[in-house]
């Protein structure tokens, strides 16, 4: 596991420019290695900032978007289209915009696939597991995973004392969520933590305590982003607002 780092922008609009260009750049080095790149994305209002200034960058174009695999970290367990999706976000505000692979699309299934949350996050790890390059391993290879970080210090679907903590398989189903909508899947700790570089990205002065206390060591039972960590990277990216309790070691 490797040591955090932290890097801090003026505000919430150069964040994500700057979450959208380093975004670009490390799936071009991941296509010069290997060929080809995945990213795990997420939710929330500064992941369809960063979206957007994706799409915006002249960069852009040179990714070959057609061998890049795009994953969810987690999902509310809402009926397909529902604009409280991150799927749907993402898609308005990026995708959609991008000559991607439908066939490299994997969003996590929805309400109405006739399925119970228990079963969806059992078809999702198993498209998990068809995707990785071995074939005993549970899960694909991520270059990238993004998270936004809560108020309360929650990740993808991952809340504070949440049995969800405690689970080993790759993604869960999660019920009774303290924030809305209650019924969620979710990519485990465990999942998260095999990503090469796991990428913390939060606004607002909200997010300022969560923050703190993540990168001053609490109990991922109390704040779940303290828990995680890239295999070669982590990274927090922040804007000033969000910084404000973070203190030297």
């Amino acid at each position: 596991m490797t040591e955090a780092s932290v890097a801090v922008h003026a505000d919430a609009d150069l964040l994500a420019q700057a979450v959208a260009a380093r975004l670009v750049v490390r799936l071009l080095d991941a296509q010069a290695a290997r060929g080809e790149a995945s990213v795990v994305l997420t939710g929330g209002r500064i992941a369809a900032a960063v979206h957007r200034a994706v799409t915006a960058l002249p960069a852009a174009a040179a990714v070959d978007w057609s061998r890049v695999d795009v994953w969810w970290g987690d999902e509310r367990f809402l009926p397909t289209g529902d604009p409280e999706r991150n799927e749907t976000q993402a898609r308005a505000a990026l995708l959609d915009a991008l000559p991607l692979d439908p066939a490299r699309i994997h969003p996590m299934p929805a309400a109405d696939a006739g399925v119970e949350p228990e079963e969806a996050a059992a078809r999702y790890a198993a498209e998990l597991a068809r995707a990785a390059r071995s074939g005993t391993a549970e899960l694909p290879h991520f270059d990238v995973l993004m998270l936004g970080v809560g108020e309360d210090g929650h990740i993808a679907s991952v809340f504070p004392e949440h049995p969800v903590q405690h689970e080993s398989r790759p993604v869960s189903a999660v019920r009774d969520s303290p924030k809305p909508p209650p019924i969620r899947t979710t990519l485990t700790l465990p999942a998260i933590n095999t990503a090469e570089e796991v990428w913390l990205v939060a606004s607002g002065a909200g997010k300022a305590e969560a923050v703190g206390m993540a990168l001053a060591g609490a109990e991922p039972a109390q704040i779940p982003a303290a828990g995680v960590r890239g295999t070669s990277r982590t990274l927090w990216l922040l804007d000033r607002a969000a910084a404000t309790s973070i203190h030297p070691r």
